[in-house]
Order: structure tokens, then sequence, then C-alpha cells
């Protein structure tokens, strides 16, 4: 069937239109094709990345460079670049497949895959000109060169328009020369080229350029980073001094350079989500397979109550991601198929379909790798004191996961900035939240119905609740829109708390929506444990929205207003039928423990 624009959800649509189970992209729709490049992308992560784990682990930077290069050998680094520049010229869904499966035997060769095909390659794939594509990113597609990206400065994080670096214009106009200072600049070690954002004399906005790394030109290298986890990713400091960059080689127009780090930022968000996917299910195996080893009391601990909780919430966060990330990376493949099919070139496509769901990549982001060190950390405590000890996988993993809550704009950051989009989006007009947000508000002075509902469909009513937690968004946040107004931005833990309840009404409607695609296909009892797990993520994302709502409402309202607002997220979080949350981790408990792994 052809996608036409109207089947299409627009980025942040999720929260006010239904979305149908047969419309979403899970992984159990992979290809023949994707398939047979997981399988590969797996096999090359069995065979050159977790063996040498410990190698990683003693900063064996010169390790990470090998297995880059053969990464390329394999094609592996060209997978999202067109075939006419030397890639594979794969779709969406297929680049995150490769960075979802290579990216789990260490963080330290992750992240330098990740900063290279993403922040590294992808602006010259998207912004260069025809020239520079075919001088560059056939070398980068390749692993002939290696790429790195260099933003942020000591004085500039967050805040990256606010770098320091000058670019200045040369007196016969041929070059520009640079001068500043980069940190934290990932692949710095090894790489031949920079992607390098400088201000040209008093510009508002920074601008890019491509630089070839050559120590002759000004450029010299901090030492490697001490780092807390990812220690074999080559992180140092680059200075630029007096660094002569041709004019031809400035990226897309001057001033253009703040427009390129956030739009290549939205690619590597949704690419650092799936990065963290296949490690949770590393992770979730290897503390089943040692909870079913290890005997306590005669018992081995997979049989108690309290590490059952542990297993069943971490296979149950890491199924909630897979699902959300390949909905996501499916809308995205849509839009640029369709926007492709309608007379865009590849870059603007690319570009526009990744900028059309830039909310959904934060939210992803945000969830994801959160929910990557949640899983760490309780590996960490059912392995007990050998959790603690080197000599076991997980320590390092919850050290190689905590840079993911910080790299690609911090988790404070995305949380924010999903809000404020869809804010913008709807003051665009391109996400109608007013209509939604008024018809909730007049819903809430409304008397109730009282009548019961006919729940005996399977997850009727968890899509009612669903439906029940976008109206506390709307009706939070429209509150707060209309008593604030453009001044939102300023009550940052407001916009806090709506991003909470943002993303979980993502997570969870992702996660029931692919469980009921697949009971269609494959029959309730083939999908129970599946059914399970969208029922607990549900349940436990209505009682994180119930109290983010309400630290929401109480902190902004009062009086009459805060009365109604506060019996409205109770009647909105309140359900006809609870489920048996002991019932159901019990339930997934038993599968991981049957199977000795992750196995969904």
């Amino acid at each position: 069937m052809k996608t036409t624009e109207k089947d299409i959800l627009r980025g942040g649509q999720f929260l006010v239109k239904e979305t149908k189970c047969e419309d979403v992209f899970t992984p159990e729709d992979f290809s023949e094709e994707q398939k047979m490049m997981k399988d590969a992308v797996m096999e090359f992560n069995e065979r050159e990345i977790i063996p040498n784990k410990p190698r990683f682990e003693a900063k064996d930077y010169a390790l990470t460079e090998a297995c880059m290069k053969k990464a390329g050998d394999l094609g592996f680094l060209g997978v999202a670049v067109p075939e006419e520049y030397g890639g594979l010229n794969m779709g969406f869904v297929s680049t995150m497949l490769v960075c979802d499966y290579i990216s789990s035997g260490t963080g330290s060769f992750s992240t330098a895959f990740g900063a290279h095909t993403g922040i590294g390659t992808m602006p010259i794939t998207l912004y260069g000109t025809e020239a520079q594509k075919q001088k560059y990113v056939p070398k980068l597609a390749t692993g002939e060169w290696f790429g790195a990206y260099c933003l942020t400065e000591p004085g500039a994080g967050s805040d990256a328009n606010s770098g320091k670096t000058t670019a200045t214009l040369s007196a016969d106009g041929k070059s520009y020369k640079i001068n500043g200072q980069k940190m934290w600049i990932s692949n710095a070690g090894f790489c031949k080229l920079f992607i390098v954002f400088a201000r040209i004399e008093k510009d508002k906005n920074i601008t890019g350029f491509i630089l070839e790394n050559d120590p002759k030109n000004g450029i010299t290298m901090g030492e490697e980073e001490h780092k807390l986890g990812i220690r074999s990713s080559s992180t140092r400091q680059v200075f630029f001094s007096d660094t002569v960059v041709p004019v031809e080689n400035m990226l897309s127009e001057r001033g253009n350079g703040f427009k390129i780090a956030m739009n290549a930022l939205n690619v590597g968000r949704i690419k650092l989500a799936a990065a963290c996917l296949d490690s949770q299910r590393r992770i979730t195996t290897t503390a089943v397979q040692y909870a079913v080893e290890r005997k306590q009391f005669k018992t081995p601990i997979a049989d108690f109550g309290a590490i059952k909780v542990k297993l069943a919430h971490m296979a149950t966060s890491t199924y909630a991601g897979e699902s959300a990330c390949y909905r996501a990376a499916k809308n995205i493949e849509d839009r640029i198929a369709m926007r492709i099919a309608a007379g865009n070139t590849h870059q603007e496509a690319e570009l526009k379909g990744v900028e059309e769901y830039a909310i959904e990549c934060s939210i992803l982001k945000v969830a994801v790798s959160e929910d990557v060190q949640n899983c760490a950390d309780e590996g960490i405590q059912i392995f007990g004191g050998m959790g603690f000890s080197e000599d076991t996988p997980m320590e390092a993993a919850w050290r190689d996961a905590r840079i993911a809550r910080i790299y690609e704009g911090t988790n404070e950051i995305n949380r924010m900035l999903c809000v404020g989009m869809l804010v913008k989006k709807a003051m665009k007009g391109h996400v109608d939240l007013l209509g939604p947000a008024t018809a909730v508000a007049n819903e809430l002075i409304g008397i109730p119905s009282f009548d019961t509902p006919d729940y005996s469909v399977l997850f009727s009513e968890e899509k009612e609740m669903i439906a029940k937690l976008k109206k506390i968004f709307l009706m939070v946040a429209g509150a707060a829109v209309q008593k604030f107004g453009p001044d939102l931005d300023n009550h940052q833990q407001l916009l806090l708390a709506a991003s909470d309840i943002l993303i979980e009404i993502y997570m969870a409607e992702s996660a029931i929506l692919r469980t009921e695609k697949n009971v269609k296909r494959f029959g309730e009892d083939a999908q129970k444990v599946q059914i399970a797990m969208s029922k607990l993520y549900l349940y436990d994302a209505v009682s994180i929205v119930e109290k983010n709502g309400k630290e929401s409402i109480i902190s902004f309202a009062e009086g009459d207003e805060q009365r109604m607002l506060l019996m409205g997220l109770k009647r909105f979080t309140k359900y006809a039928n609870y489920p048996d949350i002991v019932d159901l981790r019990n339930e997934i408990a038993e599968k991981v423990k049957a199977e000795k792994k992750y196995c969904f």
C-alpha cells in the first residue's frame, strides 16, 4: 500500500490523533533484508567487540580505531549514505537497526560509531554542496577517513550557539582563519576530518566548516580525557590557532551553523536511543542468567519475588523502548519517501523527514537513555557484591550507560525541548492542540458519564487509559499556556513535569500498539507475556503521569481552578479494572527465567 500524506501522523500528532495498530511499524515487521543485516551486525559485534571487552576497558584506543576500520570494510559506516557517495543507501529503519545491534558490545565502540556515522558524516550528506559530498563522503562512508564534530566549548555546552571560536576571512577572500578551543570531541584522536562550528565577525549564529585534520595547520590536541565510562572512546580537547580553511569548505550558508547543529542532533538523538536498546537486552539477559544460577537459602535468587520485580521491569522497559524507537523510525522513513516522491532531493527529504519528528527524537533520547541506566543499576543489584566488581560485566555497563543522559543534548534540555517544540508546532497550526485542549476543559465542567463500558475486547480499557492520559497533558499544558503564555519557557519545572507526561504517553502507547498488532497476527496465546508487559508499562506510566500532573497543578493553579483540575486528574487516572501488578510481574519474570534471556 502506498503511504499517502494523510496516513502519516505528523510529528507530535500522536497526542491528539488516534493511531491504529496497523499503522505502526514493529521489530516483528523487519524484512528479510533487514534480518540479514541484523545477523551480520550481531556477528560482527560477537566476533570483534565483545571478546575484546577487557581491552576496551583498559583504554585501548587503537583497538577502537581498528574495529572502526573493520566496520567500514563491511559497509556498516555507510548504511545511511547514498550509493553515489559510496554508501549502502539503506532506509532509516535499517540505519536504526545497524546502530541498535552494533552498539551493545561496549559504549566505547558505540560512541565512536555514532559520532562518525551520525554527527561526523551526516552534516555533509545533509548540508554539503555536491563538490563537498563528492570529495569527503566516500572516504567517510568506507572508513578510509573518520569524522569528528566540534561544537562544545568550555563555556558553550547546552547553550551551543554561545561558542567563542572565531572564523576570520582572509584579505584575499579565499579562506578563513579559525581560532578557538573545543572540548569533549569524540574520535578526535584518530579522525581525519572535523565539522567545526565558529562565529564570523559578530554574527548572531555560528557557521559550520569542513576542516581536514592537519597538525601543521595550527591544530593541536589535549591529552585523552579520563572518563567514568566509554574508556576507549577517544575524547580530547581540540585547539585551533590561525587554522586555515578554504571558503569553499563552509558548510551550507553563513550563520546556518546553529541550524545544522540542531538538525544533526535530531538524528543523533533517535540513533542514540537505538544505541541503548541492545545494551538493555544484553544487560537483562546477563542478569537473568546470573539470577537463575546464583543460589541463596538453597533457592535460585530468580525465584524470589524481590528479584522478579527487577527482571520484569528490565524486560518491560526494553520492550517499550524497542516499540517506540522503531515506530518513530518508520514514521521518519515514510516521511522521507513521501518527500522524495514529491520531488525533494535526498538532502531535503532526509532533513525535513527527521526534523518533522524532532519531538519524538527528544522523547526517545530521554526515555531510552534513562531506561538503560536503570536497567544496568538493577543488574548490579541482582549481581550483589559481584556486580560492583570489574570481574563481572555489570559495572562497565552501568558506567557506559551514564553518558547517554548527557551527550546529544542533556536529558533536561531534551525534556524542555519536546514540550517547547510541541507548543511551537501548535502555534504554526501543524498540530491542533487548542481544539482538543478546549474540549478537555469543557469536559471538566460537564457531567461525567457513569456508564460502565464494555472492556471485553483486548486492550480496550488500556487504550481508553491512554486517551485519558492525553487529556491530562492537554489539561495541564493548556492551563499552563493560558496562565503564562510566551513566558512558559521560564517555568522550567512545569516544562519538565509536562514532558514526563508526554514521554510516558508515547512509550506506553507504542508498547500497546505493537502488542495489539502482533496479537492480530500471531494470536493472543503467542503474545501473553507481551500483553503483560504492555499492561505493566501502562500502569507505571499512569503513576508517573499522576505524580507530575499533581505537582504541576498545585504549583500554578489555586482555588476553584486547582480543585477542578485535581478532580480531572483523579478522573483521568482511574482504572475501571486495575490490573494485578504482582501477577503481571511474575508472568514476565517467569518467561525470561525459562528462556534465560530477553526473548522478545
